[in-house]
């Protein structure tokens, strides 16, 4: 398989495209995966995630750590940036945003195994950190902790 036939239909990589206005809007793309014979863990990290609360309208803001281990396919980073971007006016409960994200991500790429991790900044002097995985970790595999802190507030 060549590259030019791994990126072949990707429709955003390459070119300006614009913020989706909603996660049901944004599409998510992926590629083969040209290591599928060998067992291995991606990780993506984003600590400036934001949605909305859905009753007072409020941001919220997290560090969102997804880990996954690729069977035939890859997610195109660009395609999970604004999907992840598109949650910036999206009304949704931390559980739900980070169990959505994780459920749409297995539905996509069919994983050996994917986790995320959603650490929530305070609300309501709460934080809300959720926690989601498809099953045990694959044996043979370096899958580091996600290596964020638990929210400790001034002190």
């Amino acid at each position: 398989m060549t590259e030019k036939d791994i990126y072949a239909g990707l429709t955003q990589l390459g070119g300006a495209t614009a913020l989706p206005a909603s996660p049901e809007e944004a599409v998510l793309e992926r590629v083969p995966n040209p290591q599928a014979d060998t067992a291995y863990c991606v990780r993506f990290a984003a600590p400036e995630f934001t949605s909305l609360c859905p009753i007072t309208g409020q941001p919220d803001f997290a560090h969102l750590v997804i880990d996954y281990v690729p069977g035939e396919w890859l997610v195109e980073s660009k395609s999970l940036k604004l999907y992840l971007g598109s949650f910036r006016n999206h009304g949704a409960f931390h559980e739900d945003c980070t169990v959505s994200i994780g459920r749409r991500l297995v539905e996509l790429l069919a994983p050996a195994w994917l986790r995320i991790g959603g650490y929530w900044y305070p609300r309501g002097g709460i934080p809300i950190d959720v926690f989601w995985q498809t099953g045990a970790a694959p044996g043979g595999v370096w899958i580091p902790e996600q290596g964020v802190a638990p929210y400790r507030g001034r002190g």
